[in-house]
C-alpha cells in the first residue's frame, strides 16, 4: 500500500479551542502510533506545538488574518510540502487546493442556533464555514447527531460525512498515583464540575437553579459547590449573580492545565453538563474515564456519548437535575455503579480507532482523485 502523505493545518495545534487542540494533537499522535502507511505534515502553524513524528512546513506569505491563512497561506503550504491531502482539523478548509482536502466539522450551532452568537462577524464567519463545506471533498464529525444536523444546515449528502467518534487520552484515569497537583484556591469537596466555555447553550442555570432548590430544602444538608473549568464566553457574570442570589457556591477557574483538570475530575462528586447542543462533549468522555458520575442533558449527541452510563435528563426541568444532584450526594451505591458503567463506556471510544476511521476516509478521498 502507497504511503500517504497527508498535510495537517498546523495552526490547529495551537488553536484557541481547546477541544479543536485536543483533537488535533490526540489524532496525530494515534495515526503516527498506529504504524499505518502515513506521513504526516504540518502546514504552517509553530513548529514548537508539533507533536514529535509529525513534519512540518513553514508559512508561505500571505494575506495577515487567519482567513487570509486558509484562503491563500494553507493551499501554497501544501503545494510546497507536495502532500496528497489536506486535512483542516477545525471547520475552516481552502476553497481551491492542489489536492483534495478533507475538513472535521465537530459542530454547526452556529448555524443551527445562530441566536447563540449574536455577534456581528459571525455571519461572515458562518458564510466561509458553509462555502467550507461544500468545498471540501470530505467531511468528518463526531457523532451522528452532528452528521445530522451538518447535512441539514449545508443541504450536503450524508455519504460525504463520515463519522470518527473522538477517544480519550490514559491520562484520564482513576489512578492518583504519582503527585497530583494542590486544587485550585477556593475549590473544597464537596463539589460539582462543570468543563467547558461558558456560553449560552451550555444552561448552566438549571444547575445553580436545582443547588438553590436543595439550599432551600430544610431535611437537605447544604448543596455542594459548583465548580466552573473554562473560559467565559459572557455568561459568567450572570451565572455568579444568579447563585449569590441563592445563597449557592460558584469557584470560575478559567481554563486549566491537564494535570489540575485531571486533579477536578478524580475529586468532583459528579460532573454536570446540562448543554442544549454538543457535537460531541469530550468532557463527558473524560470523566467517565476518571470515574467520575456524569449527571448531563438528554439533549443533541450527549446520549450517543454517555449511553446507559449516567444520569440524563431534561435540560429544562430544574426539578429533575435537583433530584439527580441530590442522588449522587447521598447514595454511596450509585456513585459507584454510575463510576463503573462510566469506566466501561469510556473503554470503547479510542484515539486509535478514530484514527483508523480518519486513515480509511484519506485514502477513499485520494483513490477517488
Amino acid at each position: 500500500m502507497r504511503k500517504l502523505r497527508v498535510g495537517i493545518d498546523g495552526r490547529a495545534f495551537t488553536s484557541p479551542a481547546a477541544g479543536v487542540r485536543r483533537y488535533v494533537s490526540e489524532l496525530t499522535r494515534a495515526m503516527v502510533a498506529s504504524g499505518e502507511p502515513v506521513e504526516l505534515v504540518a502546514l504552517g502553524g509553530r513548529p514548537d506545538a508539533v507533536p514529535s513524528g509529525i513534519g512540518h512546513v513553514v508559512e508561505f506569505w500571505h494575506p495577515p488574518t487567519n482567513l487570509g491563512w486558509t484562503v491563500v497561506g494553507l493551499p501554497r503550504a501544501a503545494a510546497r510540502a507536495r502532500v496528497d491531502l489536506i486535512h483542516a482539523p477545525a471547520y475552516t478548509a481552502p476553497l481551491w487546493a492542489p489536492v483534495p482536502t478533507v475538513l472535521t466539522i465537530h459542530d454547526v450551532s452556529y448555524e443551527r442556533r445562530p441566536e447563540w452568537y449574536p455577534y456581528r462577524r459571525d455571519v461572515l464567519r458562518r458564510s466561509f464555514y458553509r462555502r467550507s463545506a461544500r468545498a471540501a471533498s470530505h467531511l468528518l464529525t463526531d457523532s451522528e447527531f452532528s452528521r445530522g444536523e451538518i447535512a441539514a444546515a449545508y443541504g450536503i449528502p450524508q455519504d460525504r460525512i463520515t463519522v470518527a467518534p473522538l477517544g480519550v487520552s490514559g491520562n484520564f484515569s482513576p489512578d492518583e498515583s504519582g503527585s497530583p497537583p494542590d486544587l485550585p484556591v477556593g475549590v473544597a469537596a464537596p463539589f460539582l464540575l462543570h468543563v467547558g466555555d461558558l456560553h449560552e447553550r451550555r444552561n448552566l442555570g438549571v444547575v445553580v437553579e436545582a443547588l438553590v432548590a436543595l439550599r432551600r430544602r430544610a431535611d437537605r444538608r447544604a448543596p455542594p459547590s459548583l465548580v466552573l473549568a473554562g473560559v467565559d464566553r459572557g455568561v459568567g457574570d450572570a451565572i455568579s449573580a444568579m447563585a449569590e442570589a441563592g445563597g449557592v457556591a460558584v469557584v470560575r477557574l478559567g481554563s486549566v492545565g491537564d494535570q489540575v483538570l485531571r486533579r477536578l475530575y478524580r475529586d468532583a462528586t459528579a460532573l454536570v453538563y446540562p448543554s442544549r447542543y454538543e457535537g460531541f462533549g469530550l468532557p463527558l468522555l473524560e470523566a467517565m474515564a476518571s470515574g467520575t458520575s456524569v449527571v448531563a442533558s438528554r439533549a443533541a449527541s450527549i446520549p450517543e456519548v454517555v449511553g446507559e452510563s449516567g444520569l440524563l435528563l431534561d435540560p429544562d426541568d430544574p426539578h429533575a437535575w435537583a433530584e439527580a444532584i441530590a442522588g449522587v450526594m447521598e447514595d454511596p451505591a450509585l456513585r459507584a455503579r454510575l463510576s463503573a458503567a462510566g469506566l466501561a463506556r469510556a473503554a470503547q471510544f479510542t484515539w486509535a480507532k478514530t484514527a483508523r476511521i480518519t486513515m480509511d476516509v484519506y485514502r477513499r478521498v485520494v483513490n477517488a482523485r
